[in-house]
């Protein structure tokens, strides 16, 4: 069975708690576990960026876990204290080291159709931005929380740094890991300095992929860290000043939408929520034309069969079938076939292994989620 975020943590809270307290025996036992938990997390990451960050938790909680059996037979007067390094106001990790600035060049014509969504997100997000004046005249208040919600591999993350290039805004790239992890300070000061900065610029998106891991249902059992971590995010959200000319957008992005905590989904928090489902028929060919058009292809590859060929599969799984037509005929080049182009029998043979991602009941399952109210 995997492990779960809340098992890491209370592992890792007895651990700094024991470390703390000087009993090194007790503080090397629960940090190895938590280690071997952030592992287990590391390996089941879905995107290279944040199993590289978790693999860092783990290693930071190696290291600490080596050093219990030294500091036990020191002396008190020698024995170290946890290693989190201040900043001025003696409140954990400077937040420049851990928080992520960014002006991404990807805007909606850079996206594969979606066209339903980008229009929703024009008008409830882009336009009250670009037209502050209009906005306030109409009292249509500016930012607030957006949240992406659907099966992996649609684009969430793309929609996210398009929304923030099409208002020229300041892109903040946030994981959980990074606001959880005690070793950048205590999780809800973090959460306060990530809103802080944000507010510091002109025009801001906020952008937390996997936010169920952040924003989680809230049970009788959960870790301490999160009872104090979902009511700060929350109060954050909820406090935006929307009439400011500072305004900014918080957009959370999850794959398990029904795994957050409900109040996120009052008003005043995740006003604004977009279901980004799998490519419809002319998403599928625009993404074919992006994946393929760079590429040299035979005279018999079309598109249109293609296209229909690949209904039911995510924009993800598009993309990986044109990269292993493309590296059946790199092959061959290499065995000297003299650098012929791709052909559709290489395009439909990765597609005869290949298999959607994405099941229908987990199709289904996002049905209900919508029908419930979404």
């Amino acid at each position: 069975m995997p492990v779960s975020y809340a098992t890491f943590e209370r592992l890792k809270d007895k651990g700094v708690a024991a470390y703390r307290k000087g009993e090194y025996a007790a503080a090397k036992s629960y940090l190895s576990e938590a280690a071997e938990c952030m592992v287990e997390l590391a390996e089941a990451a879905n995107t290279p960026e944040l199993r590289r960050q978790r693999e860092e938790i783990a290693a930071e909680l190696i290291d600490l876990a080596k050093d219990c059996k030294a500091y036990e037979s020191a002396p008190p007067g020698k024995r170290p204290r946890l290693r989190v390094k201040d900043d001025e106001d003696g409140n954990g990790k400077d937040a420049s080291e851990w928080i992520v600035r960014d002006k991404p060049d990807i805007g909606f014509d850079d996206i594969a159709g979606l066209e339903d969504i980008k229009q929703e997100i024009r008008l409830k997000m882009i336009y009250p931005f670009s037209h502050p004046e209009l906005a306030q005249r109409y009292g249509i208040s500016v930012g607030g929380g957006l949240l992406l919600y659907g099966p992996p591999g649609t684009g969430k993350t793309m929609m996210a740094k398009a929304i923030a290039h099409e208002i020229d805004a300041t892109f903040f790239v946030i994981s959980p890991a990074q606001i959880l992890s005690k070793w950048v300070g205590e999780a809800e000061q973090n959460v306060r300095k990530l809103f802080a900065a944000a507010k510091e610029e002109a025009k801001s998106v906020i952008f937390v992929d996997e936010i169920e891991a952040l924003i989680p249902k809230r049970r009788s059992d959960s870790s301490t860290v999160m009872a104090r971590v979902v009511p700060q995010i929350l109060q954050e959200v909820e406090g935006f000043d929307r009439n400011s000319d500072r305004a900014l957008l918080f957009v959370g992005a999850t794959n398990k939408p029904w795994m957050l905590d409900e109040a996120v989904m009052r008003p005043g928090r995740f006003d604004t929520r977009v279901y980004v489902g799998l490519p419809d028929a002319p998403a599928r060919f625009k993404l074919l034309e992006i994946n393929l058009g760079h590429r040299p292809l035979a005279a018999d590859v079309d598109l249109g069969n293609l296209c229909d060929r690949l209904d039911g599969y995510s924009g993800a799984d598009i993309k990986s079938i044109c990269q292993q037509a493309a590296q059946v005929a790199f092959m061959d080049a290499m065995a000297g076939a003299d650098g012929r182009a791709i052909r559709q029998q290489d395009l439909l043979a990765v597609l005869e292994r290949s298999q959607p991602s994405v099941r229908p009941a987990d199709l289904g399952r996002f049905d209900r989620f919508v029908e419930s109210g979404a």
